[in-house]
């Protein structure tokens, strides 16, 4: 069996998809469009990477229910390894997840199974085989607690990649100084950075390296960010250096909504990062990830296989995966 390169650790959910015209802050709405599919950012990206051919592995719980039945076997159609994913007695998480036709969202959180994970569930001796782990946020302070106990115990040639999401983006900075210190990748959307940093996105990111971080990933959405008359999609930075990447064409027409925008984005960046891309060229992978991510309705349907990634990378750049 060939070696794990990436394992996922985080919340693993069923995302109740509703579609509205418009998202109201007081008042009615009709749903124009429902639908329940599995979800979870870490898992999410995770699953984005088994289809890219990476071997992946994932750690977190699920429940008894049917909906952590689809979650397995969504998974092992993926060719993720479950073997260190828990059932619990108790129901899946789930998220319900209203967008509208401008992309805007609004997520709630039911955490349910992903709350009984504990540190009896997470085997280091597996996590150490990897290459990689890449973190996501769960809703409760004891799997947050969890994480930051194990970061502390891989193996030093282990990078640590983070994404904190809005959950553990409103805690304090402070807070989250033992993930970020052991963090060599951290992502993160442009809200998420400007809530926890209480800077702009670029004074943000590097706080962020200043805290230890290698490379700060901050995912912009589409169209809303224009610098030196282009229009960029995310900001990457490390010591020394920072990158715009510029939109792409991929999602031009199809644009439904974003859910699951960055965890796709996430997975295009690891893969080229994986297979020793420059930063530049990984943040162009997740731009294509992220554009064909959001032709579909929910995080994983646009997800592309690798030989679709290639294509879309050869007409952007002119070279070869």
């Amino acid at each position: 069996m060939a070696k794990i390169e990436i394992v996922g650790l985080g919340a693993m959910n069923v995302d109740r998809l509703y579609q509205v015209s418009k998202i109201v802050v007081d008042g009615e709405q009709i749903v124009t469009d429902f639908v329940s599919l599995p979800g979870g950012s870490a898992a999410n990206t995770i699953y984005g990477l088994a289809k890219l051919g990476v071997k992946t592995g994932f750690v977190g719980a699920v429940g008894t229910d049917e909906d952590g039945k689809e979650l397995l076997g969504d998974f092992k159609a993926a060719a993720v390894d479950i073997s260190q994913i828990k059932v619990k007695k108790a129901n899946t998480g789930s998220t319900i997840c209203i967008s509208d036709k401008l992309g805007r969202r609004a997520i709630y959180v039911s955490p349910g199974a992903n709350s009984l994970l504990n540190t009896e569930d997470v085997h280091l001796a597996y996590l150490n085989q990897a290459k990689m782990i890449h973190l996501s946020s769960f809703a409760n302070d004891k799997q947050f607690k969890l994480q930051v106990n194990l970061v502390k115990k891989l193996k030093n040639s282990i990078k640590v990649s983070l994404a904190p999401g809005m959950l553990y983006a409103t805690r304090r900075l402070k807070t989250l100084v033992p993930l970020l210190e052991r963090t060599y990748i951290v992502f993160m959307n442009r809200s998420e950075i400007e809530q926890l940093t209480g800077k702009d996105f670029r004074a943000g990111a590097q706080e962020c390296l200043k805290l230890g971080c290698q490379i700060v990933v901050v995912t912009l959405g589409r169209g809303l960010v224009k610098s030196k008359n282009k229009t960029i999609t995310a900001y990457i930075c490390e010591s020394g250096r920072s990158y715009e990447i510029e939109s792409g064409a991929e999602s031009s027409k199809f644009r439904l909504e974003t859910t699951g925008a960055g965890d796709a984005f996430a997975a295009g960046f690891l893969f080229g990062f994986l297979r020793g891309k420059p930063i530049e060229e990984c943040g162009s992978l997740g731009d294509i990830m992220a554009g064909l991510a959001i032709r579909e309705v929910g995080a994983r349907k646009g997800l592309p296989p690798l030989a679709h990634l290639s294509q879309s990378y050869l007409k952007r750049s002119g070279q070869r995966l």
